[in-house]
C-alpha cells in the first residue's frame, strides 16, 4: 500500500473512533480529491451560482468536523460520505433560494441527461433529490447507488464494495432506480404543468 493511502486509511480508523483531530489531518491528503468532487456537483449547477466549488468543499468539511461520530470503512465510504454531505448542501442552498412559488410551473428536470452521469446543468436538483428520499423509502438501496454514482461520481467497482454487494447487483440496482426516478420525475413534471 503506499504511504499516502496508508495514511489516509490510519487517519479514516482515528476519525471514525472519535478522534475529531483526524480529520484536520484528513482534509489536506484528500482536498484536491474534494475539490474535483465538489467541482463535478458544481458543474451540474445552473450558470451564475452564487456557491463556488471551493465554498462547497469549506461547507462540507465544516458539516464532516461538526457531525456525529462518522465510521468511514476505506477511502470510496469516505468519499460517499463526502458526496452525501456535498448533495445536501446543494439541496438545502437549493430549497433555501427557490423563489418559484407552490403550483408554479417549475424547470424540468432532463433526466436522461441527468442520470446519465454528464454532470450537465439542468437538473432541477430539489426534484431529484424529492424523488430519491421517496425511492429511498421504497428501496435503500436502490437509492443509495443513483446517489453515489450520480452524486458521489463513484463507478460500479467502487459503489459495489461501498455497498457490500456484487457490480452485477449495482448494474441491476442503477437500471431500476433510473426506471423509478423517470416515472416519479414525469409524474411531478405534470402535476407542475
Amino acid at each position: 500500500m503506499e504511504p499516502k493511502a496508508q495514511q489516509l486509511n490510519e487517519l479514516l480508523e482515528s476519525w471514525s473512533h472519535g478522534d475529531q483531530g483526524a480529520i484536520d489531518k484528513l482534509v489536506p491528503l484528500v482536498y484536491n480529491d474534494l475539490h474535483r468532487l465538489a467541482h463535478r456537483f458544481m458543474a451540474g449547477e445552473r450558470p451564475g451560482h452564487t456557491l463556488q466549488t471551493t465554498a462547497l468543499v469549506n461547507e462540507a468539511y465544516l458539516r464532516l468536523v461538526d457531525s456525529a461520530r462518522l465510521n468511514p470503512e476505506s477511502r470510496v465510504h469516505f468519499f460517499a460520505v463526502c458526496s452525501r454531505v456535498m448533495r445536501q448542501i446543494l439541496v438545502d442552498w437549493a430549497r433555501s433560494r427557490q423563489a418559484v412559488k407552490r403550483g408554479r410551473a417549475m424547470r424540468s428536470l432532463e433526466l436522461e441527461e441527468a442520470l446519465a452521469v454528464t454532470g450537465q446543468p439542468g437538473a432541477d436538483l430539489v426534484a431529484l433529490d424529492d424523488a430519491l428520499n421517496a425511492l429511498a423509502l421504497v428501496d435503500p438501496r436502490k437509492s443509495q447507488v443513483v446517489e453515489l454514482r450520480f452524486f458521489g461520481g463513484l463507478n460500479v467497482k467502487e459503489t459495489a464494495e461501498v455497498l457490500s454487494v456484487s457490480e452485477e447487483t449495482v448494474h441491476r440496482d442503477w437500471k431500476l432506480a433510473k426506471s423509478w426516478l423517470r416515472r416519479e420525475l414525469g409524474k411531478e413534471q405534470q402535476h407542475g404543468e
